[in-house]
């Protein structure tokens, strides 16, 4: 098993509920491919470096989390096609 984290960046329009539900499906995604969830650190709505689908601003998620090297590949498909995502990264961390 490898670390990673997941960075996500989530449209500003959705309220807290459809937020947590996003947040969940997330998890729930990791958890699918054999991953487990370390760590989740949400900071909140912050402002873009630039502007992504005619949107300034962005709820920013970052979800540290163990799985097998070809789990990545198969979470990036799915976060691909998420209507509420605009967009994410998977890094391999150091150890």
């Amino acid at each position: 098993m490898k670390s990673y984290e997941l960075a996500v960046v989530y449209k500003p329009s959705l309220d807290e509920e459809a937020l947590k539900a996003e947040a969940e499906s997330v998890k729930a995604l990791i958890e699918r491919f054999g991953g487990s969830v370390e760590k989740v650190d949400d900071w909140g709505k912050r402002r873009l470096a630039y502007e992504i689908q005619k949107v300034n601003e962005g709820f920013y998620s970052f979800v540290t989390f163990n799985a097998e090297t070809s789990a990545p590949k198969e979470i990036e498909a799915r976060m691909r096609i998420k209507e509420n995502v605009l967009r994410y990264l998977i890094v391999a961390n150091e150890e």
